[in-house]
């Protein structure tokens, strides 16, 4: 689903990427909402109201995912869907790289590789460009400022979702209504077909990422780590074949410099992964030897 959207936000011209958003935002506060209803799930709500860090951390959430949704629809909207696409490519080295300098973590060789080819591939399309991937570094790293928040919030990703758009409603709200006053509101202007397709970009928002809650407490992390690279392989494929977005020589290098970074890292995930599984095993084979009863002694006649 999340490889398939970018053929879903040039269906809401000639709204712009901003009214876009809002409707965005303000529609998925409205389905997650019948969604916690129908779920009666209300029990997290008072705990949040009276923890003001995690309330700051939820409206610190917010902010950096509307900058992430709002550039990639504008993004989509103005024939960018490839260099979008290269910021989720990127985002796993990003989320590495954060992980080293917020949360200090360790990282092993293999990893201090991807992040070091990671950064010639953004060297390499600099150049080639004659800028910086502004786009795909800004998505980038939006996205994992995002997910660095989520982790330490640590709620549902539902409950997540709702206390997001909570914050953002108000004000996307207001803008709508503002351009109604404008009338410049593409809302409710061009036909019901298409105010029915702005209201379903909470149902756009909200399925791809229940869907992800779900598959998280299902799925092995490797597996859902790799599941993840399908969504902007959709995207790159859409922008060079559908969309027929230029692929100069730089861009293919730049390109396979970050494809290079990923297979590196997944590699050393799915080893890492083994290894860990085996020294479990090895570790519970040792435990039911310990507790096994001891074989009784047979005397001699």
């Amino acid at each position: 689903m999340w490889g398939l959207v970018p053929l879903f936000w040039p269906l809401l011209k000639p709204a712009g990427a901003v009214e876009i958003l809002a409707h965005r935002m303000v529609w998925s506060l409205v389905f997650v909402g019948v969604a916690l209803l129908a779920l009666r799930r209300w029990s997290w709500i008072p705990e949040l109201m009276r923890s003001p860090r995690k309330l700051g951390m939820i409206t610190l959430a917010a902010a950096v995912i509307t900058v992430n949704w709002g550039l990639y629809i504008w993004s989509v909207n103005t024939g960018h869907v490839v260099e979008a696409s290269l910021g989720y490519f990127i985002n796993p080295l990003v989320t590495i790289a954060l992980g080293v300098l917020v949360l200090k973590e360790r990282l092993r060789p293999a990893q201090w590789a991807a992040v070091g080819v990671g950064l010639s591939a953004v060297l390499v399309l600099a150049v080639g460009a004659g800028r910086p991937p502004w786009i795909s570094l800004t998505l980038a790293f939006s996205f994992a400022v995002y997910g660095l928040v989520k982790k330490k919030v640590n709620i549902g990703g539902l409950e997540s979702l709702a206390a997001e758009t909570a914050v953002q409603f108000l004000p996307a709200l207001a803008y709508l209504v503002w351009l109604g006053t404008q009338g410049t509101l593409a809302f409710g202007s061009h036909g019901a077909g298409h105010t029915a397709l702005l209201a379903a970009t909470g149902i756009v928002t909200a399925v791809p990422l229940v869907c992800f809650g779900a598959a998280a407490i299902r799925v092995p992390l490797s597996t859902l780590g790799l599941l993840q690279y399908l969504a902007p392989t959709f995207q790159f494929l859409l922008g060079v074949v559908y969309f027929h977005e230029a692929m100069p020589a730089e861009r293919w290098a730049g390109f396979s410099l970050v494809w290079l970074a990923l297979t590196i890292l997944t590699w050393d995930a799915l080893r890492t992964a083994r290894k860990s599984r085996a020294e479990v095993e090895r570790a519970a084979a040792a435990a039911r030897a310990e507790t096994a009863p001891a074989a009784p002694a047979t005397s001699a006649s």
